[in-house]
């Protein structure tokens, strides 16, 4: 069972929470609408997730803090299949989605986020700022210069208001920035974009709706594609995204909760009618950022986005997409690691390949998933290439009996098991080859058929082989998969001669 969180997480901070949940809110509105609008459903399939991913995930999540909605990785994944099935299908398909991120968080999948080094998420962080930041341009472009006006405006009061004695810091400053502008904007009856232009709000609460499928294994053969890159490219957004939350707020959070989180949140808004979603960067940096900090704020920004869609749309519809442009903004410059650029200097080379490789897949394919897969299997290979170097063989000879002694130092694996053949001198005429393994570990079947090779090598030479001083790890592995000590499985080799 997923307990709810202790009572510091819900009421340790309930003012900030309130109002970073206000503010979360009102930037949640035209972005559920953009990501409806991208997978090719009607505004409200994304307004409700919004809501009802928000509030499950406020509750059995395991990042207090955490925003997550509806998200545009998420709704680019679902084009095709609403285009070819519909509707219903994709209510079915984020149901699955939601079943299999539970069966992740079971798993403990959650804890891969050991094996994404600090390069990779770097890379992330830079490259989803640049989206946030490019997915701001078209609203900039092919515009009056009031448009402007109100964005150089709003990104004034959002970095300036800070400073003001006394108020300054008790109100988040997005927030003073979109009513200002919405204020300017009604009063002098601007003609610019407003979040009514984006598309049309829902007037109704979301029901209990169960998708109108037939329950068969043509639909699975359906579902299925899609629900797997789902729940993929969602859990690793999620879990990206908790740990940038974590270096923010300098604690830490239970990621494999995190991914049943995820999964009963799509499961629930796949139940009311809405899209599957994760966890957003740019939403929980702006709840960050405006002194959200427990789970009380992500519950409010999802029961403040229904409460205002509903109830509140008329005034809604009127705040000017400038404003929310200019909190995007603010996002993006907040969220890019300018360190980074700095550490360019400083860090290896390695480091700032995976970085940046990271950063141009994201940017190049908008494919989260695609860029951290990338980052990751670059930092595995330049770190077995690392390793592989700290791998060497000394040797001595003995006169007086005759015996060569190699004495082999590091790691034995698929990178360094040629270097670790090529050490040794197998011409060499001598009666007897000891090998010493104090200091060598041997980690995988090419390392074991490494040594293989050695020893039979030297046999054929007719010298006599001993190793010494094998650690009992790698005495089991060789024990299982060597051959060099098994007549009968040299002979099936030799092909029985």
């Amino acid at each position: 069972m997923l307990l709810l969180s202790k009572k510091q997480d819900w009421l340790g901070n309930i003012r900030g929470d309130i109002l970073a949940g206000l503010v979360v809110a009102l930037a949640l509105i035209p972005e559920a609408i953009a990501f409806s609008i991208i997978a090719g459903v009607d505004p409200k399939i994304g307004l409700y997730a919004s809501f009802c991913i928000a509030v499950i995930t406020a509750i059995v999540g395991g990042r207090p803090g955490m925003i997550s909605a509806a998200t545009g990785a998420m709704a680019l994944l679902m084009v095709t299949l609403v285009k070819e099935h519909g509707l219903q299908y994709l209510l079915a398909t984020t149901l699955l989605t939601g079943v299999i991120q539970i069966v992740a968080g079971y798993l403990k999948l959650g804890s891969l986020m050991r094996f994404v080094s600090r390069s990779v998420v770097t890379g992330f962080v830079n490259a989803l700022a640049i989206l946030i930041f490019m997915a701001q341009l078209p609203e900039l472009m092919n515009v009056t210069w009031h448009v402007y006006a109100m964005t150089v405006a709003g990104l004034g009061i959002i970095y300036l208001f800070p400073y003001l004695p006394k108020i300054g810091k008790s109100v988040p400053s997005p927030l003073i920035c979109i009513v200002v502008l919405s204020a300017i904007a009604i009063y002098l009856k601007l003609d610019i974009r407003t979040v009514g232009d984006m598309g049309e709000l829902p007037d109704t609460l979301p029901i209990f709706l169960w998708p109108d499928v037939p329950l068969n294994f043509k639909t699975l053969e359906i579902i299925l594609p899609y629900a797997i890159p789902l729940a993929m490219v969602g859990l690793l957004e999620s879990l990206m995204t908790a740990t940038i939350v974590d270096d923010l707020t300098d604690t830490n959070s239970d990621k494999n909760r995190e991914c049943k989180g995820q999964g009963i949140a799509n499961i629930g808004t796949g139940l009311l009618g809405g899209m599957a979603g994760c966890a957003m960067i740019g939403q929980s940096v702006i709840n960050i950022k405006s002194g959200g900090r427990g789970r009380l704020s992500t519950l409010l920004a999802g029961i403040f986005l229904l409460i205002m869609i509903v109830f509140l749309g008329e005034w809604i519809k009127q705040i000017p997409m400038a404003a929310l442009v200019a909190v995007m903004i603010m996002v993006s410059i907040g969220t890019f690691s300018w360190a980074s650029l700095r550490d360019l200097k400083t860090h290896p080379m390695s480091a700032n390949i995976i970085m940046i490789m990271t950063v141009v897949v994201v940017v190049w394919t908008h494919n989260l998933a695609l860029g951290v897969f990338v980052g990751v299997l670059l930092a595995s290979l330049f770190f077995a290439n690392k390793i592989s170097h700290f791998m060497y063989v000394e040797s001595e000879l003995n006169d007086a009996n005759d015996t060569r002694t190699y004495h082999v130092v590091g790691q034995i694996f698929f990178n360094s098991s040629d270097k670790f053949i090529a050490a040794f001198d197998f011409k060499e005429a001598v009666e007897k080859i000891v090998v010493d393994l104090h200091r060598a570990h041997f980690w995988d079947i090419t390392s074991v058929s490494a040594l293989d090779k050695a020893v039979l090598k030297f046999r054929r030479e007719g010298a006599d082989v001993e190793l010494i001083g094998l650690n009992e790890a790698s005495a089991t592995i060789i024990d299982r998969f060597g051959v060099h000590d098994k007549p009968e499985e040299i002979d099936k080799i030799m092909g029985g001669h």
